[in-house]
């Protein structure tokens, strides 16, 4: 039998994913006092996605190249439909959240003249693509409608988890596994 991937010590999760996993857990639990397992496993698993710069511009243009910049991917998600449609809805939520919350300090620096980012609000936006991608019916391997309207209703106490994730990563030094948190 195959150990579960979702415990935290399974021999099957990388180093990476333990670390994350373990960090989101005490800051959520620990620091912001929610116990909320299926918020916290969602939060630390983005974080263990968007690692990957790939998968922040997995939405594609029809011309292929990847939307890169928000706008983009509301207008990619105006042109699907279905499960499509959640999906890049649930991505702009992810995106937003995943900056809002890891960078902030970043959004403030996108102006208007350089990006039509810089006219959108992100935690908004992040709010309002969960809530689409809520009312579109998931399969069973999709985050739940009940997940994605928790994240819509609780995005800005979710941004500051990350935060406070970013924080401690880079106050923390090492962990005993030897990765260096900073």
């Amino acid at each position: 039998m195959e150990p579960d991937k979702t415990t935290p010590n399974s021999p099957n999760r990388s180093t990476i994913e333990r670390f994350f996993s373990g960090l989101s857990e005490y800051i959520f639990e620990s620091r912001l006092g929610v116990a909320d397992v299926q918020l916290v496993d969602y939060l630390s698993d983005m974080l263990l996605r968007f690692v990957r710069v790939d998968s922040l511009h997995k939405v594609r243009r029809t011309n292929g190249r990847p939307a890169t910049e928000v706008f983009e991917m509301l207008c990619e998600a105006e042109q699907r439909i279905g499960l499509a449609r959640r999906e890049v809805h649930r991505h702009i939520g992810d995106f937003t959240l995943f900056w809002s919350g890891m960078y902030p300090e970043r959004l403030r620096k996108i102006q208007p003249h350089e990006s039509a980012d810089g006219f959108l609000d992100y935690c908004r936006q992040g709010k309002r693509a969960y809530a689409i991608a809520a009312e579109i019916e998931g399969g069973e391997d999709r985050p739940s409608s009940d997940l994605l309207h928790q994240l819509s209703d609780q995005f800005e106490m979710c941004a500051y988890g990350l935060r406070e994730v970013r924080r401690e990563w880079e106050e923390g030094g090492s962990d005993d596994s030897g990765l260096l948190l900073s």
